[in-house]
């Protein structure tokens, strides 16, 4: 094999219904999928740029500030936030999301908020390219 591929595990945390498995097959299958609440857990790998991410479901009541806590050290932790459901009229702006996640107060690693509908699959490539440069040390900004 002449590139490896690295593999990092990712844990997908978020209210319920927000679109969490939605987006992962999104990702995944590149296609929608009708889904229902998982039961237990739906562990997936999704190989993008000779990186595998593992996909864990993680918790809707973890908040922002102790799951970062809990990462002090590490260099490859890094925070993607998916803003799904941003083809809905009344979704809440990236602005209002930051705020209530209390991102700006995180200074020990890197994130990003970024803007997606999981229904079309618009910009869930984008954010996995940010992760996938974040986490290899490829980041330019």
């Amino acid at each position: 094999m002449l590139f490896s591929v690295k593999e990092y595990k990712i844990v997908v945390v978020g209210l319920d219904n927000a679109g969490k498995t939605k987006s992962l097959y999104k990702l995944y299958l590149g296609d929608v999928i009708t889904t229902h609440p998982p039961i237990g857990s739906n562990v997936e790998g999704l190989v993008y740029k000779n990186i595998r991410f593992e996909f864990i479901p993680g918790f809707s009541s973890v908040e922002t500030s102790s799951m970062v806590a809990s990462t002090r050290g590490s260099t490859t932790f890094v925070i993607l936030v998916f803003a799904n459901k941003q083809d809905i009229k009344d979704a809440k702006t990236l602005a209002e999301i930051t705020d209530a996640l209390s991102l700006r107060c995180i200074k020990t690693h890197d994130w990003h908020i970024q803007a997606c509908c999981a229904l079309t699959g618009y910009t869930l490539y984008y954010g996995l390219w940010w992760k996938a440069q974040h986490v290899t040390g490829k980041a330019t900004s």
